[in-house]
């Protein structure tokens, strides 16, 4: 299956901030979703490419799993 930039921009924005950890969310995404697009970009499609994919996913959600638990309220 072939992974566009429409495709890996979903999987890095497709749930939205809220509350007053918002914007800590919103950070870790955009971060999460810059190399995500690059190695979009760069890598050749394969089993590899997709597997790096996922773990960039999975690295955000842990960095927001942190926001949400460590991070004081504003």
């Amino acid at each position: 299956m072939a992974t566009d930039r429409n495709e890996v921009a979903n999987r890095f924005t497709f749930h939205p901030a809220t509350g007053d950890k918002g914007a800590a969310h919103d950070h870790v995404r955009q971060a999460h979703l810059e190399i995500g697009l690059r190695m979009c970009d760069m890598l050749p499609e394969s089993r590899e490419k997709a597997l790096c994919l996922t773990a960039i996913q999975e690295a955000m959600m842990w960095a927001n799993a942190a926001v949400a638990a460590h991070l004081p309220p504003h």
